[in-house]
């Protein structure tokens, strides 16, 4: 795992499928998502490395129930006393209570899922806070809570409007350039999300797979919104 500063105040790490970030306030840090199951004491151990104190997580926020995104929560927001926080329609699979949902796969994403199936398996996992559309997250001077359903029912991506940054979970990829994600549950709900969230004209977009974008972001994530999905020509 590689821990990658995009801003002064923005951290990337990096798995080799899949990646979190960290937002940093003046004395808190807040995970957005939290990497693979069994990853904490390499998140302790790059923070550190960092000159960041992990004692001061103080929020995990993950953007949906996969196992790349939820995987390390329980132990980080344990080890440091952080607060899990989740949509409620994702609540229930991250807690171990509901069957993850089956995406809608093109013949193409197969051969992708099922590598990504080899990240190892979420364990069952609290949620503290359930937030929904509009929620203010209490971190980033006003980071509130998008739903963005058709990944999974309960994704959601986190706006920080004050700063200009968007972490937009698994609804967009960037890899190579700004895309469509892969591996939803509802394509056309995830399109439709998608072109909600290039409405915000974010400056810096933070995906669940592939680099972090910072040049001309508004336009790249609405040329993708604008083009649909390539799995459905014409929509």
């Amino acid at each position: 795992m590689d821990l990658v500063e995009i801003t002064p105040r923005l951290h990337m790490l990096r798995f080799s499928v899949g990646q979190a970030y960290l937002w940093r306030d003046d004395t808190e840090l807040t995970l957005i998502d939290a990497g693979w199951a069994g990853s904490a004491q390499e998140v302790e151990t790059a923070l550190r490395g960092a000159g960041l104190d992990p004692a001061r997580i103080r929020r995990i926020v993950l953007t949906h129930c996969h196992r790349d995104h939820v995987g390390a929560a329980q132990e980080l927001a344990d080890r440091f006393g952080a607060e899990i926080v989740a949509h409620p329609l994702d609540a229930p699979v991250i807690r171990g209570e509901l069957p993850v949902p089956e995406p809608d796969l093109l013949d193409w994403e197969r051969p992708l899922y099922e590598h990504g199936l080899t990240v190892p398996e979420a364990p069952p996992t609290r949620v503290d806070r359930e937030v929904t559309d509009g929620e203010e997250l209490g971190f980033g001077d006003g980071a509130v809570v998008v739903h963005t359903p058709g990944h999974t029912p309960g994704s959601i991506a986190v706006h920080l409007p004050r700063h200009g940054v968007l972490f937009s979970g698994d609804t967009v990829a960037s890899i190579p350039d700004v895309m469509f994600g892969v591996f939803h549950v509802d394509r056309a709900e995830a399109l439709s999300s998608m072109r909600r969230l290039a409405e915000l004209r974010p400056s810096v977009l933070c995906c669940g797979h592939g680099e972090p974008v910072t040049e001309d972001t508004a336009e790249r994530l609405a040329k993708a919104a604008a083009q649909g999905d390539p799995g459905t020509a014409g929509v």
